[in-house]
Formats: structure tokens, sequence, C-alpha cells
């Protein structure tokens, strides 16, 4: 069987508005994803489309070799757990109703829940599920989120800022237990998120996307691996990097600062006097949303 979720050609738009311009990529089954972008850059936008909560204007998602529109045996392999939007005129009823209710809710739709790891959840985070989900703070619905995410045992398991408004012990809490579930059953999580730093020790790969356009989607490590920060005078900079592509360029005075990504025939001249430096997948993001230089 064909365990994957394939993006093909997706492309949204909003009238004459594109927001996701021919997306194509795989996710394979058994692995943590990273899912990076700025605001508006159409992140949550494809992980509805995943989803089936929103429809692609082309292209199409297949879960397992299957479409996933209109179709509940795909849908059942699927989990998007997003914030939730607690304005008061949504019109979905979600201000006024009670925690418990919303996972009851949750518990009848996801047909694998896990009512005691719903439960364990809820105390671990200190939850009232008496509470109406309008009166708590923005890291209780975040809370509320994780363990929807976590509880619904779907094999594929999409959680868009899982970690808004949680304290610095709750989000460690967080990437504990999400470990802890993708080493006890193999489930594959996507996970998009602007605190980059924090988790991208658990991406096994990463997937940048900027103004709707894939910038790239590959092993983290090796990505991390292959990135250098070379900085100096502006001219020992450029001959140092001869013949590599340069990202990114930081020009004060005479000084320069590039960023490079090293192919396996590619080198830095170290010979000239220059500080070459490691990159975070932070700056890494940073860097590719510029333009090449």
């Amino acid at each position: 069987m064909n365990q994957s979720i394939e993006c093909k050609n997706i492309t949204k738009k909003y009238g004459e508005k594109s927001v996701l311009n021919n997306i194509n990529f795989t996710l394979e089954k058994g692995k943590i994803y990273g899912l990076i972008g700025r605001n508006g850059a159409g992140k949550t936008t494809l992980l509805s489309i995943m989803s089936a909560q929103n429809p692609a204007s082309n292209g199409e998602v297949l879960v397992e070799g299957e479409s996933v529109w209109e179709n509940q045996k795909a849908l059942d392999k699927i989990c998007f757990s997003r914030e939730l939007n607690m304005a008061p005129n949504n019109g979905n009823g979600l201000v006024a109703m009670k925690i418990k209710n919303y996972l009851r809710l949750a518990a009848a739709y996801y047909k694998n829940w896990d009512q005691d790891m719903a439960n364990k959840l809820v105390e671990k985070f200190e939850l009232d599920p008496k509470k109406k989900l309008g009166e708590i703070s923005k890291g209780m619905l975040s809370m509320v989120t994780i363990i929807v995410a976590m509880a619904s045992k779907a094999d594929y398991t999409f959680l868009d800022e899982p970690v808004a408004g949680l304290d610095v012990i709750m989000r460690k809490y967080f990437y504990d237990i999400l470990l802890q579930e993708y080493e006890e059953t193999g489930r594959t999580f996507v996970i998009s998120t602007h605190i980059i730093e924090e988790a991208a020790n658990i991406f096994e790969e990463v997937i940048m996307i900027d103004k709707g356009e894939l910038l790239l989607m590959t092993n983290t490590a090796e990505l991390v691996d292959s990135a250098r920060h070379v900085s100096g005078k502006s001219e020992d900079v450029d001959a140092a990097c001869k013949g590599i592509k340069t990202y990114n360029p930081e020009i004060i005075g005479r000084s320069k600062g590039v960023t490079v990504f090293l192919k396996d025939n590619e080198k830095i001249d170290s010979s000239i006097d220059v500080s070459i430096q490691p990159v975070s997948l932070q700056d890494i993001f940073v860097a590719l949303c510029q333009e090449e230089v």
C-alpha cells in the first residue's frame, strides 16, 4: 500500500488573489514534518486543503492513493487540529461551548479516539472541563487543540501553531508527548509553527513555503549541515565563495555576510581571512526568503 499523502499541483485562489501556487510534495508515513512560512504564506490554507476542510482551486490531495475530497475513508486517517476562533461573531457556537462538550464532539468524530489519553492530558494541562471555550486563555485553547490532535490517534495529524500562548514548561511538555506518541505509534505529524528553533530538533523533514510557493522540502539535518554563514571584508567573502550561490547578503561598510548551501563538490576557500559559522534553521529560512545573489 502507498502509505503517504501526495499533494499534486495544489493551487488556491480567492478571486484574483493566488494563495498557493502549484504545490507538489509527498509526505511519507512515519515522520515528523515541520511546516514553516511567514504570516500569510499559505500554511493554514495548505493544511486545510490537505484535510479536505477547504477545496483546492486546482490539483488534488491523495491519502494512500485515494482522493481526500468527499472521501470518508481517507478523512478517517486525518486530524487537522487548528487554532480555535473565539471571535464572538464567528457564528459557530464555540464561545459558549464547554471544554468537555468540545472534546465529546471530537470523540464522536474520530473513530480511533483515545479517551484515556484525553483525560490524562486534561489533567496534565490543569484544564477545567466545565469551563467555556470563550472563557479560557489563548494558551488553554492551544492545550485543547493539542488534546484533540493527540487523542484522535489519526494516522496523519496536522497541528497549526500548537504552542501559541503556552509557557516554556508547557511547550516542552507538548514536544515530549509528541515524541513519545510518535515513537510508540509511528504516526505522521505535520507541525506548523513560528517558533522554529525550539522545534527544529524534532523535525525529521522541513517544508518551507513563501508567498504561496514551495521553497523546499528536505531532510532537516542535511539542510542544516549544508548551511554556512560567511562573513568578513566584502572582497574576501566574494573570493571565498567564488562559484557558490549566496543568499541574504548583509553589508555594513566594507564588511559583508552571506549564507551559502554547500553541495557535495563545493567548498568555501578557508585559506582566505573570513569567518565561517553554522546556521540555525530559523536563519536558513530567513536567508531563503531573500533574493539569491
